[in-house]
């Protein structure tokens, strides 16, 4: 039995100042058991791993972004923060390649145990010039809802200094999905984003059908982006300096 799925949902952005601002598109995610990304490029259609197709997964879009083991470097990261990773399972949550391009804003790793609790999350954040930053969070609250807050420590938007913090709130993913960041500074609200989602089990019927819902999803993700700053930089909204470069960084949050 695969314990992968899809969800088909949407996603919404409301920045509350200098001036408001509001989005929202449909998407689709998969959530794959990374110790099935053999199986599934086995059993579906429609889809690969680490090479093209309508619909793939590439290990070098997430991690250490070499190639490499995504699994490996999940557990490699939590042992280094002292997590233990006997018998631990996990899932991640991202848009797929379609048609070999993607670009995921946030990935999230979901980390259980052999209880099927969630002991640890990673919060993998890109921008738009390559870089990457994943938060880590150790879990204390197993059931229902879970909360995590933290600096902000990464540029992503060019509209955006770092001066404030996430605050995280993820509703236990099963039948539904819902993924909630609130980012503030001192003086409030600064931005709201969300995405939702109903489940279906990943076959290749669901795969198809998530893909004919959402045609080329994954180029309109990136279209929006660069539309919306020029939104943003027609309202007014004054451009941000980034003030330094990074690759591909981790922090283990408490």
């Amino acid at each position: 039995m695969i314990n992968s799925s899809i969800y088909n949902g949407s996603v919404i952005h409301k920045r509350f100042k200098p001036k408001k601002h509001f989005f929202k598109y449909k998407v689709f995610s998969l959530f794959l058991d990374l110790s099935e990304l053999k199986e599934l490029n086995n059993k579906l259609n429609f889809f690969s791993l680490n090479k093209f197709n309508l619909i793939s997964f590439y290990e070098k879009d997430h991690g250490e972004r070499d190639g490499s083991s995504i699994l490996d470097w999940v557990k490699n990261n939590l042992r280094s923060n002292n997590v233990s990773t006997d018998n631990i399972k996990v899932k991640l949550l991202c848009y797929p390649r379609i048609l070999g391009y993607v670009f995921n804003p946030l990935s999230i790793f979901f980390v259980y145990d052999n209880n099927n609790t969630i002991i640890a999350i990673l919060y993998e954040v890109k921008n738009t010039f390559g870089e990457q930053h994943t938060y880590i969070f150790k879990i204390k609250n197993k059931k229902g809802i879970i909360e995590n807050n933290c600096k902000k420590k990464f540029f992503v938007s060019p509209f955006m200094d770092l001066e404030s913090k996430y605050y995280f709130k993820i509703l236990y993913p099963n039948n539904k999905l819902s993924v909630v960041i609130d980012q503030r500074d001192n003086h409030g609200k600064l931005l709201f984003a969300s995405q939702d989602g109903i489940r279906s089990d990943l076959s290749s019927k669901n795969l198809i059908f998530s893909y004919l819902k959402h045609p080329l999803m994954t180029f309109k993700i990136i279209s929006a982006i660069h539309f919306e700053a020029l939104r943003l930089w027609s309202k007014g909204i004054k451009l941000v300096k980034k003030k330094f470069k990074i690759k591909n960084n981790l922090t283990f949050e408490k």
